[in-house]
């Protein structure tokens, strides 16, 4: 019997001392998951994944890039630019304005079944596959760093206060159960 994250002669072992198979390591008990979701208050808890003023700043660069682009383009000289070059400067400036909108749209939630957040790639991961989490305080995100049985970091940003408060709660709650 194999299960990721946890070797299959760790199970050996517990069957030959007659132990029974538990959870893989860093599942905490469900009487501390249930009080974990109790704390975190009403689910689902639900928010921008970015903060407003991270949201307003991204549009206010794109809009000074685009700005920039556009007057470059008026003020060069009459000869033809390199269709290449052109090419590239739309398509970097599209692909800019594809990341902002995910992030002016983009929804963390948090409930019963798990984690989720709307972006252009899937982003979920329900409580059972959680092995280690860990909350990150950068500047422009609050992030929760969310690592499954398979190995897989998985990335949730926070951009409201009660995100942030529930991040730090499931940090806690995992990181205690990993030891």
């Amino acid at each position: 019997m194999s299960s990721p994250g946890r070797p299959n002669s760790e199970y050996r072992h517990a069957q030959r001392e007659g132990s029974p198979v538990s959870a893989p390591a860093g599942t905490p008990a469900p009487e501390d998951h249930a009080a974990l979701l109790r704390a975190i208050g009403p689910l689902p808890l639900s928010g921008q994944a970015w903060p407003d003023w991270v949201r307003i700043l991204t549009w206010i660069i794109l809009a000074i890039l685009g700005v920039q682009v556009v007057t470059t383009a008026i003020r060069a000289p009459s000869q033809p630019f390199d269709t290449l070059l052109i090419a590239a400067v739309v398509l970097c400036f599209v692909g800019l304005l594809f990341v902002s909108w995910h992030m002016q749209t983009s929804i963390t939630t948090i409930d019963e079944r798990g984690l989720r957040q709307t972006w252009f790639t899937r982003r979920e991961v329900a409580w059972e596959d959680v092995r280690y989490a860990r909350f990150v305080p950068m500047l422009f995100s609050k992030r929760l760093v969310v690592f499954t049985h398979r190995g897989r970091p998985m990335i949730f940003q926070g951009g409201t206060r009660e995100l942030r408060a529930a991040f730090v709660k499931i940090a806690e709650l995992y990181k205690s159960s990993r030891a």
